[in-house]
């Protein structure tokens, strides 16, 4: 599917958009799609351009697990270029000369990525191979001979550079890293590499390494929490793109001056500038911002800092932002609340954007689908709190609604507007979703982001208790039929509402989620040892916060359950490990509560395979429905 949209076109479309889901807002009797139909939409992510730029390297799950896909800018049809069955394939880059590329793959979610190159006969080569190794691409770098890889292998804690030549994958130590440092940028003469220490989620520091001298330099002194990530060297390294909040309570952009120190001012939107990246001659700069929960795109002339004007596009979530290497085109998703990820191509000459996909599945009619409307409600305390409401047509203040409260993973991640197949399955089906941004969410400044710092399961879940009554007095959902839902730290804040607020919620149902803290912090992967500390500061240290852990802990308190429990989990989750699910449904069964639990052998942190999503998400909708919405409903 190829459409192409000039500005005006553009804004003809956007205005037939909103008229059309001004009357689609109308409707009421929207047929019932079933959970085949949403998972016939394909996700895909991911964008690299070929050497001629005749096409761009995705990873789609259009063959019900991620394989790498090539999709021609012509709008023909996509041209699928491998074959796993079992591993997702995250694709990483095209090599610049030939149709060589480089994929990550790790075994059935247990996020020990290694690191492929996929060879012009279609074989595969494992240039990390071991066992018990984490892998991970870096970046190429400029003259495009070499790139460069992260390995794990000497030390499970830390990652070590590799700086691997493109003929025969021969590698070199770059950086040997025994600091708990995170790789940042390197300069395109490759004489620095920035360097970031993180201290808590709030503070970080940036450091400068000189390969030619050996120095490591400190470029971010500061005092207090202030938050520091490295994001581009200017193309004659002599200074550094850095994204930093000190002095405010957003992310701000600053150009760092390596030899004087000296910072200017590049971007400051008065939101989180999420990153920055310069185009192969360094012409363009782009800066991605995240407004209210959803993604800008700025691109500039960096000459003059001049801002590129681009055609108006439909709201949504814009990610993989890529510049050809000829610095004519931008490779782009954008991801609506009723349309999934699609990929468009933008001429910067022309300002012409083209859709190259057409991602939803034909069968379901967008219009169908809702949008995501950005609320707030004043929270128990005052704290104004933000999220993303999905209200089903059909709900009216004579036909009531059930709701569910979506928490998001973290702690510190955010909802954000983009479609989201469960989501837009259970809106379809009848329910209200309220995916709630409570306190410690980030993109609403560091304050509120901190707001939560050891008061987990309790300040931010009265966050979610308090967002009843906000559901309740828009006056289309039913005050007895709302449950809360979430997938990691999400699940966790389930477990610890049937818990801790054992009365607030008539369901819960916990994705991968948390029950002992004790347990998970003491078993976290050793590759996340850079993060580590910074976790203990905000969570609780399991060497010396036994007792608040234990208190945070809803295995410790399973006796308090006795509201309906659905847990999903994967076997191979290196992160919530399985036990933390066994032994919650094994607590809350004790009390003659009704559970339902779901273990996906072939899966992690996170269900990749369609097959797998298919037989969760009818699970939860049945499981909704049997206790949301009475005996008697027959779920799809």
């Amino acid at each position: 599917m190829r459409q192409r949209l000039c500005l005006v076109g553009l804004l003809a479309a956007v205005l037939m958009l909103a008229h059309s889901v001004g009357l689609a807002q109308g409707v009421r009797d929207v047929p019932q799609y079933t959970i085949e139909d949403f998972l016939g939409t394909t996700a895909m992510f991911g964008a690299s351009f070929s050497p001629d730029e005749s096409k761009i390297l995705v990873s789609s799950d259009q063959s019900g697990i991620f394989n790498a896909f090539a999709i021609p800018v012509d709008g023909s049809k996509p041209i699928q270029l491998t074959n796993s069955s079992s591993n997702a394939i995250y694709i990483q880059s095209y090599f610049p000369t030939d149709e060589r590329f480089i994929f990550e793959s790790d075994e059935e979610g247990n996020e020990l990525t290694h690191v492929y190159v996929r060879e012009l006969d279609g074989s595969s080569t494992d240039i990390t191979p071991g066992e018990k190794l984490k892998a991970n691409f870096e970046s190429w770098a400029h003259d495009k001979a070499s790139f460069f890889v992260s390995t794990n292998e000497r030390d499970r804690r830390y990652f070590d550079l590799y700086e691997f030549a493109v003929d025969g994958y021969e590698r070199s130590l770059v950086y040997e890293n025994t600091g708990g440092y995170e790789f940042g940028p390197i300069s395109r003469d490759k004489r620095y590499l920035a360097l970031v220490k993180p201290h808590t989620r709030t503070n970080s520091d940036v450091y400068v390494y000189d390969r030619q001298s050996g120095e490591l330099r400190h470029v971010t002194p500061h005092e207090g929490d202030v938050s520091n990530q490295p994001q581009e060297f200017s193309v004659d390294g002599r200074s550094l793109f850095l994204v930093t909040d000190e002095g405010d309570e957003f992310r701000y952009l600053v150009r760092h001056d390596l030899a004087s120190a000296e910072r200017k001012g590049v971007e400051k939107p008065g939101w989180d500038v999420w990153s920055a990246s310069l185009s192969e001659s360094g012409r363009y700069l782009v800066v991605a911002v995240n407004r209210d929960a959803r993604t800008e795109m700025r691109v500039y002339e960096t000459a003059n800092m001049q801002r590129v004007a681009l055609p108006q596009l439909p709201n949504g979530n814009i990610t993989s932002v890529r510049i050809s290497r000829r610095e004519g085109k931008i490779a782009f998703y954008l991801n609506g609340s009723r349309a999934p990820s699609n990929l468009f191509l933008l001429d910067l000459a022309s300002h012409e954007a083209t859709q190259l996909t057409q991602n939803l599945n034909p069968k379901v009619n967008p219009e169908h689908l809702v949008d995501a409307q950005v609320v707030r409600f004043d929270s128990y305390d005052g704290v104004e709190v933000p999220g993303l409401l999905y209200r089903p047509h059909a709900a009216g203040p004579e036909s009531k609604a059930p709701a569910l409260v979506s928490v998001h993973g973290g702690p510190g991640g955010q909802s954000r507007e983009g479609y989201n197949a469960l989501t837009q399955y259970l809106v379809n089906s009848g329910y209200v979703v309220y995916r709630i941004n409570n306190r410690g969410s980030s993109g609403y400044g560091k304050t509120f982001f901190s707001m939560d710092d050891r008061k987990h399961g309790d300040a931010d879940l009265d966050d979610c208790v308090a967002s009843k009554k906000f559901l309740v007095d828009q006056g289309y959902v039913d005050p007895e039929r709302i449950g809360i839902i979430g997938g990691s730290y999400g699940g966790y804040m389930v477990l610890a509402a049937l818990t801790f607020r054992p009365d607030a919620f008539e369901v819960g149902i916990d994705i991968f989620g948390i029950s002992n803290w004790m347990r998970t912090l003491e078993s976290i992967p050793p590759w996340w040892e850079a993060r580590r500390v910074a976790l203990y500061k905000e969570l609780g240290d399991p060497g010396v916060d036994r007792d608040y852990l234990h208190g945070i802990s809803p295995l410790f308190h399973a006796g308090n359950i006795r509201k309906p429990l659905m847990v999903l989990q994967g076997a191979n989750d290196p992160r919530v490990h399985q036990v933390e699910s066994d032994e919650i449904v094994a607590a809350a069964r004790a009390n003659g509560v009704e559970v339902e639990y779901l273990v996906f052998e072939d899966e992690g942190h996170g269900f990749r395979k369609k097959e797998n999503r298919l037989r969760g998400y009818r699970a939860i909708r049945d499981f909704c429905d049997k206790h949301l919405k009475g005996a008697g409903v027959v779920a799809r």
